[in-house]
């Protein structure tokens, strides 16, 4: 990891840069390290980039749920005493953005999501009937991407070890269940909250339908489209994403 970890109270976070700050929020199996190229960008951009490490695995199994993650978020916000944050979230962190804003709208000036889980879930737990077969857990962190070299030997092995930790399997199927009850369609026509909306065209977690459904039933919400990209835009085109948000946020005035 290119940054360090504060631990701090009850969280452990990045955090880089000066200025308005971006929290961003990691998806189900998504390492920190993940948003190395949005971190370094943003933080020479005048914005205060943190990552705060998410409870995934750590919180009792009865408070592994979307709602009990958008809590903690607002813990964290509250720990930082920040006023106002823009938020970005990738897969199960999109929806973790989404379900804080729908319950905290103040707190939330701009919001940004990716690849992100609210609206369609069928692909978070399913698979892992055959998780102590490396190959077919290789195949399932390489379908993440359109370019499967992007699946590093280091991606599929935490993937791998995720997945065959008795522990961690049912606090991922458990977040899976609850991604589907939380689903946030009768939700989005009422939050008003500036939205940019940026898709890899072939994710296969997430596929763009999902990002058009987002578009339509979010009242103000802008949507990018990144060609050739699959469910982690940041990591697998991390200049156009940049590039993308970066202009966004100036038309925002943010």
């Amino acid at each position: 990891m290119a940054h360090l970890l504060k631990e701090e109270k009850d969280f452990r976070y990045i955090e880089v840069g000066e200025g308005n700050p971006i929290i961003v929020l990691h998806g189900l199996m998504g390492g920190l390290s993940n948003f190395d190229g949005v971190t370094d960008f943003f933080s020479n951009k005048g914005y205060k980039v943190l990552i705060p490490e998410l409870p995934i695995y750590t919180m009792s199994l009865l408070k592994t749920n979307v709602k009990s993650f958008a809590n903690y978020l607002k813990n964290f916000i509250e720990f930082k005493g920040f006023d106002e944050v823009i938020l970005l979230g990738n897969s199960l962190g999109g929806h973790i953005g989404l379900y804080h804003t729908k319950l905290y709208p103040e707190k939330v000036k701009g919001l940004v999501i990716t690849g992100s889980s609210g609206l369609y879930e069928s692909a978070m737990g399913s698979g892992y009937t055959k998780r102590s077969d490396y190959e077919v857990i290789k195949k399932k962190a390489q379908d993440v991407f359109y370019d499967p070299e992007v699946a590093t030997k280091e991606i599929v092995d935490e993937v791998y070890e995720t997945v065959n930790d008795r522990n961690k399997l049912i606090k991922t199927l458990a977040i899976a269940k609850s991604a589907i009850r939380h689903n946030m369609a009768k939700d989005l026509p009422k939050m008003h909250t500036p939205t940019c909306i940026i898709w890899g065209k072939n994710d296969n977690v997430t596929p763009p339908e999902v990002a058009d459904e987002f578009h339509e039933l979010l009242p103000d919400s802008d949507l990018f489209w990144i060609d050739k990209c699959g469910h982690a835009a940041m990591m697998e085109h991390p200049n156009e994403f940049n590039k993308i948000l970066n202009g966004w946020l100036e038309s925002r005035g943010f």
